[in-house]
């Protein structure tokens, strides 16, 4: 698709903004979210120029100044859904999810056999598929035994719009879902689109969590999945968010992130297969 029109058009309606209002913006994001953007200033100008005209502003400094003083959380969220992609699907990364329930699962599975409760957490689940996904691994992997034990997982994000779509579990499903998981997991709702099944829809408890604040959840965890976030984020942001992970993860545990990251040189957890990482 040619899309050189478009991004002439967009290019063309975008505000200017200074370097002093871009520098106050890429700052204040960065700080409370992590989020770099030091290099994304077309992106900064396209995306929120609508944003800024839409509230009123004749410019980014009116903007900035309400957004740093005044701003509400969702003008927050406002901006944050803006200049982040929440682009997920099902069976993303299928070479992480192998590994997961041929490894994985089974380790954490038998080191629960008598509590029968396993803490797994989606640091990052944008619009819901994530966790639903790992809910249906882990359904498939304990079978009969499943209604035993206690699998329930946190799924959180920092957007609010992220975090309704995925609560309704509404979805176009891809080819690459298992004829079996549309059948057991699913339930058609119209057109092309499914909706998650109420057994799974229950396994997942949803939570708006700004991955910058301390971890500090009930439990440590099993398992967590962190995977496509830290592509946002500095190094010495990376290395700060690898340490509280591994804080809040027990003792034998996971991380797993994505093809396209690496954590940092001086991360403490121990590189077991591709994104995937142990606490040992």
């Amino acid at each position: 698709m040619d899309t050189s029109n478009k991004t002439s058009a967009a290019a063309a309606t975008s505000m200017v903004i200074t370097d002093k209002d871009f520098n106050r913006l890429v700052s204040f994001v960065q700080s409370k979210y992590g989020i770099d953007l030091h290099q994304k200033r077309q992106l900064v100008t396209s995306r929120l120029s609508s944003t800024v005209k839409g509230m009123g502003y004749n410019s980014f400094t009116e903007y900035v100044d309400y957004l740093l003083k005044k701003g509400s959380g969702d003008d927050i969220n406002q901006l944050l859904s803006r200049l982040t992609t929440n682009y997920t699907y099902f069976m993303r990364e299928v070479e992480s999810f192998d590994y997961f329930t041929s490894t994985i699962l089974p380790d954490i599975v038998r080191r629960h056999q008598r509590d029968k409760c396993l803490s797994i957490w989606s640091a990052a689940c944008s619009s819901g598929e994530e966790p639903y996904n790992v809910s249906m691994y882990i359904m498939d992997h304990l079978g009969g035994q499943a209604s035993a034990w206690d699998t329930r997982m946190l799924a959180s994000d920092i957007s609010v719009d992220a975090l309704n779509k995925a609560k309704k579990g509404i979805y176009e499903l891809p080819d690459t879902i298992p004829p079996q998981w549309r059948k057991n997991y699913f339930k058609p709702v119209g057109g092309k689109m499914f909706e998650v099944a109420p057994k799974i829809k229950q396994n997942v408890i949803f939570k708006q969590f700004n991955l910058m604040d301390p971890i500090h959840f009930k439990r440590k965890f099993d398992v967590i999945f962190c995977r496509n976030v830290m592509i946002y984020f500095d190094q010495p942001t990376k290395s700060a968010l690898a340490r509280r992970m591994f804080d809040a993860t027990v003792p034998g545990g996971y991380l797993i992130i994505s093809k396209a990251e690496n954590l940092p040189p001086d991360t403490p957890y121990t590189r077991v297969a591709t994104s995937i990482f142990q606490k040992r």
